[in-house]
């Protein structure tokens, strides 16, 4: 949720003509991250957990590109992407453990 918080701050200084494009991108890959989280472990099934944990892969996998190129385009510094995608790294890295972990408890569950 933090990196949602954050995001939504840095997008408000894009320009408002941007608010239909790389605003409204970002901020959906941001929010589609924490919602699939929850989505998931609301189903209480962990093969359904796992498909929205990747899920939420792809949905930060699309923020860090939309972070790229927003500042490869002069939308936002680098000094104020640089954190959002040391952020997004460490939750990949969690969400890879995560994962893993959730299928080693499923393959342990059948033996």
């Amino acid at each position: 949720m933090s990196l949602a918080e954050t995001v939504y701050r840095l997008t408000t200084r894009f320009p408002k003509d941007e608010v239909y494009g790389m605003t409204s991108q970002i901020r959906r890959a941001a929010v589609s991250i924490a919602a699939n989280i929850a989505e998931g472990h609301g189903r209480e099934n962990s093969g359904s957990f796992v498909q929205f944990l990747r899920m939420s892969q792809g949905s930060l996998k699309e923020l860090e590109t939309h972070l790229v190129l927003a500042q490869r385009v002069h939308l936002a510094a680098g000094k104020d992407i640089e954190p959002l995608m040391q952020t997004c790294d460490e939750l990949g890295r969690m969400l890879r453990s995560l994962i893993r972990s959730i299928q080693r408890r499923q393959s342990d569950d059948r033996t």
